[in-house]
């Protein structure tokens, strides 16, 4: 088999699931439901674990605090929705938009701003020691998650959609809601960027080279370090971008939520090959197809679906679908 087939062959992946549940759903209409769901899902987890895909994939970073900026986006964007209650209470979605994108980017640059200091602070010091970087990132996690609660509190809090982008549209029978489509178009926007900046632009290419030869990319004047720091700051605001988008997919607010999901993002950057953006968006997909399939068919399975996809992935690809593509 060509290797330009068997690069092509994971993307027929989610499509062969979606068809494959089809006739065991049954009704057209429940499984456009529960394939736009997954698909919402799959994009919301893919924003998340794509910025800890970066940081490993061109830093070498096992940052097991990245649930704390998930935390920290969703967080810091209820505290901004909060006082934009004209906006939320709308029900022009167009306002909705305009108050949900204000979180989103407050959230973002809050999120940087603290992945900045963890990566001075507590990951620079154990740069190419993996134990250590598990070690002490769950460690800064933990200490966020109190601080969290501090300034928030421990209890749940509630993150109810916007007005206008609650309920439904309706094809036939089929209902398809509307949060869960915007949150399918955020995930392709940021997919498509992600590609751009590291395939098309300077910077993109002077970070993979500095990956592959970092001596000579610095012989040529260019400082390495700040480019890494730079990649560790957007990953972190990614993180944030992403508990926003998860924060109302659940429409409630726990310090505990980045812990929690950081479970099923090292599930699908696993899936997906360590490194690879590419294998991480495939990965996220499946993952969120096969939630929301085996929860409508065998909602016992749906506890350790994913965990079962994992092991089949793997036994067919060991190293991921993607392994060391770094794309």
């Amino acid at each position: 088999m060509s290797a330009a087939l068997r690069n092509r062959l994971p993307l027929l992946l989610a499509p062969a699931l979606a068809l494959l549940a089809l006739p065991l759903v049954g009704s057209l209409s429940s499984w456009a439901t529960l394939t736009v769901a997954g698909l919402a899902m799959g994009m919301i987890v893919f924003i998340i674990a794509s910025g800890l895909t970066l940081i490993f994939g061109l830093m070498d970073v096992l940052n097991f605090g990245h649930g704390l900026f998930i935390a920290l986006g969703a967080f810091v964007a209820m505290s901004v929705l909060g006082p934009m209650a004209a906006l939320t209470t709308s029900p022009s979605m167009l306002l909705n938009l305009v108050a949900i994108a204000s979180a989103m980017v407050v959230a973002m640059a809050v999120a940087g701003a603290i992945g900045w200091a963890f990566e001075r602070a507590i990951v620079r010091p154990v740069y190419g020691q993996h134990l250590k970087q598990i070690l002490i990132t769950m460690g800064g996690m933990i200490i966020g998650e109190e601080i969290i609660k501090v300034i928030w509190g421990p209890q749940q809090i509630p993150l109810p959609l916007p007005e206008g982008l609650r309920g439904a549209w309706l094809f036939g029978d089929a209902a398809i809601e509307k949060y869960r489509v915007i949150a399918v178009g955020v995930g392709l926007a940021v997919f498509a960027a992600m590609l751009w900046v590291l395939a098309r632009t300077k910077i993109g290419l002077l970070i993979r080279a500095g990956v592959q030869d970092r001596e000579m990319v610095e012989s040529l004047g260019y400082r390495i370090r700040r480019m890494f720091v730079g990649v560790f700051v957007a990953g972190s605001a990614l993180a944030g971008l992403g508990g926003v988008m998860w924060g109302l997919y659940q429409q409630n607010l726990v310090p505990q939520m980045g812990a929690q999901v950081n479970i099923l993002i090292f599930i699908v950057i696993i899936i997906g090959g360590l490194g690879s953006v590419g294998g991480c968006f495939v990965g996220a997909l499946l993952v969120g197809l096969m939630a929301n399939y085996t929860g409508f068919l065998a909602p016992k399975v749906a506890l350790f679906s994913n965990i079962l996809l994992m092991v089949l992935i793997l036994l067919w690809r060991p190293q991921g679908l993607y392994a060391g593509s770094k794309q």
